[in-house]
C-alpha cells in the first residue's frame, strides 16, 4: 500500500540531548517533498518542545501531551482533546513536594514518584492515568494516548492510519503503532516495543531512522512486515481453529460456480476489511453487496439511481476512511462493461495520488477485466483488488501471477479447475485426488489455494464463517426471472390444484399457500424448502433462517410454520405486484 504518513516520536526516537538529529530533519524534508505526510507524536508539554526542537514548521503536526493536544504549526492552530488538570491535583502535588511540569492536560513528573502521584489520584478520586516513558511518568485523562492524538490529527489532515508508519522506542508509544499500518521501533529502545513491532530499525541512534524514512520514502510504499499484524477472520478450518488471512495488499482470487457463494464470502472479506479502517470500492454488478451500507462509513450509490461521475465519486471517497459501494444492477450489461472499464483508471489515479481506496472490488471480474492489462485498467503496481469469478480461465494471467490468495468455493467446471492448476505455480505439487473436492464442496466450504501463505503448502479447507449484514438478492433476479425447469421446487399432488413447479421466489411463496398440511409436514421435515433456496439462489442466510423453522417444526409440529417461512421470504425480498414501481434489474 502507498505511504502517506510517518508518525515520529521524539524523544530517544530522532532526538539527540534534546535536539531532532540532523538526518532525520534532511530525511523529513525529502519525505514531505515527496507528498508524506510527517507527524512528531511526543508526551513533551508544547511550550517545551518549542524549547528544545526550535522552530516546528518543518513538520506537518505535532501531536504534544501523549495524545491531548494537536497543533498545526503552518497555521498556528492548537487543538486540546482533553479536558485540562484538574487545579486541586497540581495543589496537592504541590503541598506534597512533588517536583512535576504541567501542561495543560499533562503533569510530567520523575517516575520514582509514581506511587506518590497515584496515592493523590486515588484520595481525590480522579479519572486520571499514568504513562511511564523511560525515566518520566505522566499523568493525563482516562481515554488519551498517542493514538487517539494521532487519530484527531489524520482526520483533520484526510489522512489514513492505513497508510502510516509510526516510529517510537518506549513504553508510551505502544498504542502509537498500534494504530498505524506498521509500527517501527528503534533497536535501541524498550525491548517489549521491540517485541511488539512489525519492524525493528537496526541502529545505534537517530540516524538509523532518518536512513529509514528515506528508504521508505523513495518507494512511496508501506514496508511489508515479515508477520501481518491485522488479520481478517472468515471461517473454521476442519479442526476447529479459526482461518484468517493477514492484511497484506495482495489482491485475491475467489473463484466458483455460479451460486456457490462466492459473493458471500467477498461480502466477508469486505465487512472485516471495513471493520479494520480500510478504505474499499466495490464495483457491484448484480447489486450483491448493497447491504455493505449497513455498515460505518459505507455508501451505496447507483441502484435505481445513475452510477456516479468520476466527480461524484472523488467526493465520495475524498474521506480515507469511507467505502463505496457502486450498484450497476439497473444497468444493461454493455453498459456495466463500459462504466467500469471507464472507472477503473480513475481509482488507480486515485490511489497514486491519496493511497486510497486501499481495496477495489470487482464482481464478475471475467466479463470486465479480459484484456485488463493490456487497457491499462489495473495498476499491479499497487495491486489491492478483489476479483470474484466463476470463469476465471478468461482473466489475464498476468493477474492470476500477481495474486497472492485465491479462494475457491464450490467449482464442478473441469476446464476451469485445470485452469487454476495451470496458473498456480504453487499448486502444481499437489496430489491431483486433491482437485476432486471442489465440486463437491458444501454450500458453506471453501478451500485455499497454497499460493496464499496461510494455507502453506496443501489445499486447505474451511467452513466460511458469519457475515454482519445480510447478502440480499435483487428483485427482478430472483423473484421474477424463472430459473431453469430442472431447478424449480416441485410441489407433489398434494398441493390443492395438482402438482405444480414454482420457478421464482414469487412462485414459491404462493404455492405455500396453498400447500397441503400432510404434504407440508413432509417437506418441512426433510428440510427441502432451505436446502432449496440454499442451493438454487445461494442466499445462505435466508436458508439458516428457514431451516430454523423447519426444525422447529421436526422438532414439536409448531403450527405456523409455512406462515414463518413465507413471512422470512416477504421480510427478504420485494414481493409486491410484479407491475408495481419500476424496479428493473439488468
Amino acid at each position: 500500500m502507498k505511504l502517506s504518513v510517518v508518525a515520529l516520536d521524539y524523544d530517544g526516537t530522532i532526538s539527540r540531548d534534546d535536539r531532532p538529529d540532523p538526518a532525520v530533519r534532511d530525511a523529513i524534508a525529502e519525505a514531505r517533498a515527496r507528498g508524506v505526510l510527517v507527524l512528531l507524536v511526543t508526551g513533551r508539554i508544547l511550550t517545551e518542545l518549542r524549547r528544545v526542537a526550535g522552530d516546528l514548521s518543518f513538520l506537518d503536526a505535532v501531536v504534544a501531551e501523549n495524545g491531548a493536544m494537536v497543533h498545526f504549526p503552518g497555521t498556528r492552530h492548537t487543538t486540546v482533546l482533553a479536558p485540562p488538570i484538574a487545579e486541586a491535583f497540581t495543589a496537592e502535588l504541590l503541598r506534597r513536594g512533588i517536583p512535576f511540569n504541567a501542561g495543560q492536560c499533562l503533569v510530567d513528573a520523575a517516575a520514582d514518584s509514581a506511587h506518590r502521584i497515584l496515592d493523590v489520584i486515588r484520595e481525590l478520586e480522579l479519572p486520571i492515568v499514568l504513562s511511564f516513558n523511560r525515566s518520566r511518568v505522566m499523568a493525563l485523562p482516562q481515554g488519551i494516548s498517542k493514538s487517539t492524538g494521532l487519530a484527531a490529527a489524520l482526520q483533520i489532515l484526510r489522512a489514513s492510519p492505513r497508510n502510516a508508519v509510526a516510529v517510537g522506542d518506549a513504553e508510551n508509544d505502544h498504542e502509537l503503532l498500534r494504530l498505524a499500518e506498521v509500527g517501527a521501533a528503534v533497536a535501541w529502545g524498550s525491548p517489549s516495543l521491540r517485541a511488539a513491532a512489525d519492524v525493528v530499525i537496526a541502529g545505534a541512534d537517530p540516524s538509523a531512522v532518518g536512513d529509514f524514512i528515506v528508504r521508505m520514502t523513495a518507494t512511496g510504499r508501506l514496508p511489508v512486515p515479515a508477520r501481518a499484524r491485522r488479520r481478517l477472520f472468515i471461517g473454521h478450518t476442519d479442526d476447529g481453529q479459526p482461518f484468517s488471512l493477514g492484511v497484506r495488499g495482495r489482491n485475491v482470487l475467489i473463484v466458483g460456480e455460479t451460486n456457490s457463494g462466492k459473493s458471500w464470502l467477498a461480502g466477508l472479506l469486505c465487512e472485516r476489511l471495513i471493520l479494520h479502517g480500510y478504505s474499499l470500492c466495490v464495483l457491484d454488478p448484480e447489486g450483491d453487496y448493497r447491504t455493505l451500507g449497513a455498515l460505518p462509513g459505507v455508501t451505496v450509490l447507483g441502484g435505481e439511481d445513475p452510477p456516479p461521475a468520476p466527480r461524484t465519486l472523488l467526493h465520495e471517497l475524498r474521506y480515507p476512511d469511507r467505502s463505496l459501494v457502486i450498484d450497476l444492477s439497473n444497468l444493461e450489461h454493455a453498459e456495466k462493461f463500459d462504466y467500469i472499464r471507464s472507472i477503473l483508471p480513475v481509482l488507480n489515479v486515485m490511489r497514486r495520488r491519496n493511497g486510497t481506496p486501499h481495496r477495489i472490488i470487482v464482481d464478475e471480474g471475467h466479463y470486465f477485466l479480459r484484456d485488463a492489462i493490456a487497457g491499462g485498467l489495473l495498476d499491479l503496481e499497487l495491486n489491492g483488488y478483489t476479483v470474484v469469478t466463476y470463469w476465471p480461465s478468461q482473466l489475464p494471467p498476468e493477474l492470476v501471477a500477481a495474486t497472492g490468495v485465491i479462494l475457491v468455493t464450490r467449482e464442478s467446471n473441469l476446464a476451469e479447475i485445470e485452469a487454476l492448476r495451470r496458473h498456480c505455480d504453487a499448486c502444481r505439487q499437489l496430489d491431483p485426488a486433491s482437485w476432486d473436492a471442489l465440486p463437491h464442496l458444501a454450500l458453506d466450504r471453501a478451500v485455499v489455494l497454497p499460493v496464499t501463505e496461510e494455507a502453506g503448502a496443501a489445499m486447505r479447507p474451511f467452513t466460511i464463517g458469519e457475515r454482519l449484514t445480510p447478502h440480499v438478492r435483487h428483485r427482478q433476479k430472483y423473484v421474477d426471472v424463472p430459473v431453469p425447469y430442472g431447478r424449480a421446487f416441485v410441489f407433489g399432488a398434494a398441493a390443492r390444484g395438482g402438482g405444480s413447479h414454482a420457478r421464482t421466489l414469487r412462485e414459491f411463496v404462493d404455492a405455500l399457500a396453498a400447500l397441503d398440511a400432510d404434504r407440508a409436514a413432509a417437506y418441512l421435515r426433510r428440510g427441502d424448502f432451505s436446502r432449496w433456496v440454499g442451493e438454487v439462489f445461494g442466499d445462505h442466510a435466508l436458508a439458516r433462517e428457514l431451516q430454523v423453522h423447519e426444525r422447529k417444526y421436526a422438532d414439536e409440529a409448531s403450527p405456523g410454520a409455512l406462515d414463518r417461512i413465507a413471512e422470512a421470504i416477504r421480510t427478504r425480498y420485494d414481493l409486491t405486484a410484479a407491475g408495481d414501481g419500476d424496479d428493473r434489474r439488468g
